[in-house]
């Protein structure tokens, strides 16, 4: 099955990687419906999990090419990003 992706053309790759995430998205969201109530550690460990993705998410598409784009440097990014989590918290 990866092969057959593999040797998809890039407009198909990407329309079959979109409805897969959105799919992905659907059922975790849609599991909020079949439950009435969660365990506060649970739901901890979900909101943390979802954080540390999210933090993933931000430093392989934004920091990580700042960092390139700076000549190796990671000060810009790291005041870039510093800047940001403080302007979210203010």
């Amino acid at each position: 099955m990866v092969e057959k992706f593999f040797e998809m053309g890039p407009i198909w790759q990407a329309l079959v990687a979109t409805i897969f995430t959105w799919g992905l998205t659907a059922v975790g969201a849609g599991a909020v419906f079949f439950m009435k109530e969660m365990n506060r550690k649970v739901f901890d460990g979900l909101l943390g999990m979802a954080a540390g993705i999210m933090i993933a998410a931000s430093f392989w598409s934004l920091l990580a090419p700042a960092i390139e784009m700076s000549g190796g440097s990671w000060i810009p990014a790291c005041v870039g990003f510093l800047s940001g989590g403080v302007f979210l918290f203010v």
